[in-house]
């Protein structure tokens, strides 16, 4: 049996550059038709979502109109403060600069949470998953589970996020891409 983690289709802060975790947008037009395009060869068995718009859109475009559960630990990380802002607006901001300088895992952004945080919560969560489960996620989310299973891969959480749209088969101890 299988996991299968698969990133959410774009939004307009995709598109824009924005920092978006907890702000619950859904598609935009473009993440619409991109997702349209793609064929998920999997028979998964049931479902999960992050419970977000997007997420559960996704899932709808690419599966119909299935059966799933939410569970919001598999939420996008908190950006706090800077929900829904791009770095150039962000760049001359003291409290953005502390939270980007240094550790970026252990940072908290105000009003936020930090990667280390969102980590936690969401391996919590997916070792609660069982065999044959698709989660329909948040890019971030699935870096986070990556990056944990195969540290031996020597990739860091970000060189993990698939793109929209995207995502991993977990299978026993290996993994590839999907769709």
């Amino acid at each position: 049996m299988s996991i299968y983690l698969i990133r959410h289709g774009k939004t307009e802060a995709n598109e824009k550059r924005l920092y978006c975790g907890s702000t619950d947008l859904p598609l935009s037009d473009a993440g619409r038709e991109e997702l349209q395009s793609l064929t998920y060869a999997i028979t998964p068995e049931r479902f999960v979502t992050s419970g977000m718009k997007r997420a559960n859109e996704t899932l709808q475009i690419l599966f119909g109109n299935v059966p799933f559960s939410v569970d919001s630990r598999f939420r996008e990380v908190d950006f706090g403060v800077f929900e829904m802002k791009s770095y150039e607006m962000l760049k001359d901001n003291p409290d953005y600069q502390d939270w980007i300088s240094g550790d970026n895992e252990a940072n908290v952004p105000p009003g936020g949470e930090s990667g280390i945080q969102m980590t936690r919560r969401v391996l919590e969560a997916y070792s609660e998953l069982p065999d044959g489960t698709a989660l329909v996620t948040h890019g971030g989310v699935i870096a986070a589970i990556m990056a944990s299973l195969f540290p031996e891969a020597g990739k860091h959480r970000y060189q993990w996020q698939p793109p929209n749209g995207y995502g991993y088969e977990i299978h026993g101890g290996t993994y590839r891409p999907i769709p």
